[in-house]
């Protein structure tokens, strides 16, 4: 079952370990909602093929044409090291971002209406839909190994932009999301 909690801010250690923020009760899937994630549990079948009847389905449902797949590991992932740093750099993206993840494990972080990081830690079973415009990061955890299902509305865009470039809080995704996540608070 997926681990959802406040993320430490600890900028001394890896980010691969854990990260846990002390003295914090871990998350619930409805907290994780109000930052407009959506999250399912789609169990991998004993013979380790995906339930992808269900994957289908959610994919119909949300308009989802396209698919691939990416394994995220040393030797499996050509520049793994620089890759993996960059995946780790906040940013957001113009369209979804849609992970089902098929084997090992890893961390999305999302920013809350607060501004607050918020980790997910997920598994084999876990499909995960960030909306565009959400401010995010992922990491592999310590093991280093991640395989997931990558879903697409349309043809892959792959454009990540920084948080650290001022004007991607202008880009109209963003204020799209903030529009629809908390208008009260921005």
């Amino acid at each position: 079952m997926v681990r959802i909690y406040y993320y430490d801010n600890d900028t001394t250690t890896d980010p691969r370990a854990p990260h846990v923020l002390p003295g914090h009760a871990d998350l619930t899937e409805r907290d994780l909602a109000t930052t407009g994630v959506l999250y399912w549990r789609v169990p991998i079948a004993a013979d380790g093929r995906a339930h992808l009847t269900e994957i289908d389905r959610i994919s119909a449902e949300r308009g989802y044409k396209n698919r691939d797949q990416i394994c995220v590991a040393p030797g499996r992932l050509p520049e793994y090291e620089t890759k993996i740093k960059s995946f780790f750099d906040e940013h957001l993206h113009e369209d979804e971002e849609i992970r089902y993840i098929l084997g090992g494990s890893g961390f999305f972080d999302v920013r809350d209406d607060k501004d607050r990081w918020v980790r997910v830690a997920v598994q084999a079973g876990d499909l995960l839909v960030l909306p565009a415009g959400i401010y995010h990061r992922f990491t592999t955890d310590e093991k280093n190994y991640i395989e997931a299902m990558r879903l697409f509305k349309d043809e892959p865009k792959w454009t990540p932009l920084s948080r650290s470039i001022p004007a991607t809080d202008k880009v109209p995704s963003r204020a799209e999301y903030l529009a629809t996540i908390a208008p009260a608070s921005h």
